[in-house]
């Protein structure tokens, strides 16, 4: 009964946050408000079904953090430099999904670096992929979890964007069943996003 329970619970969560996320990016002109706040409801998820683990040192989670944040900006600004030599129409895409959806002011990167990068963890690492162990092997649980992390954005039209979430779902998904610490992929994410938004920026 419980697992019939937790399934159910877990297919109505995707749900409301797919809702939430299509109203999201629909609505271009709050979009930093509503995306943050459906993560927030994930967010309130994750902390009443999901399983929140911190097993490592605190200069091992920092460690591991910064350098896996740092691979997976490597990772995407490596393949930011091949897009011209692919395509110039997918080099646009890039530059116009930043431009409508990317962090433009003081208080979007506070909302994207405060609230944002933990939530989306908590929510999809912390609850989707754990629900999703009790019913499948752990590496299936984690590819499953990094895709429906994807799909989030493929309400958003930006398909490349899904591919680079699916990437880094299944990297931070790994990495959380590896060292069994949610601390360490919030950091990862956080250097991530820092990294990509604020030090070095692609566009």
């Amino acid at each position: 009964m419980k697992k019939h329970t937790n399934i159910l619970v877990l297919i109505l969560s995707l749900v409301f946050i797919y809702v939430l996320l299509y109203f999201s990016f629909d609505q271009k002109a709050v979009f930093w408000y509503l995306y943050t706040f459906t993560m927030l409801i994930g967010m309130a998820f994750a902390f009443a079904f999901g399983k929140i683990e911190d097993k490592i040192k605190t200069w091992e989670y920092l460690l591991f953090g910064i350098g896996f944040g740092t691979i997976i900006y490597g990772l995407f600004a490596l393949g930011y430099r091949l897009l011209p030599f692919l395509s110039e129409e997918l080099l646009t895409t890039v530059h116009q999904f930043i431009k409508t959806f990317g962090p433009s002011t003081l208080w979007h990167y506070i909302l994207l670096i405060l609230i944002i990068a933990t939530a989306e963890e908590l929510f999809w690492r912390g609850y989707v992929q754990q629900q999703l162990k009790q019913y499948m092997k752990m590496p299936y649980a984690v590819i499953l979890a990094a895709s429906l992390f994807a799909m989030s954005l493929a309400v958003s039209g930006f398909w490349l964007g899904v591919l680079a979430a699916f990437i880094t779902g299944i990297i931070f998904g790994f990495l959380y069943e590896w060292k069994k610490s949610m601390p360490i992929i919030i950091v990862a994410h956080l250097v991530m996003i820092t990294l990509l938004f604020l030090l070095f920026p692609l566009y």
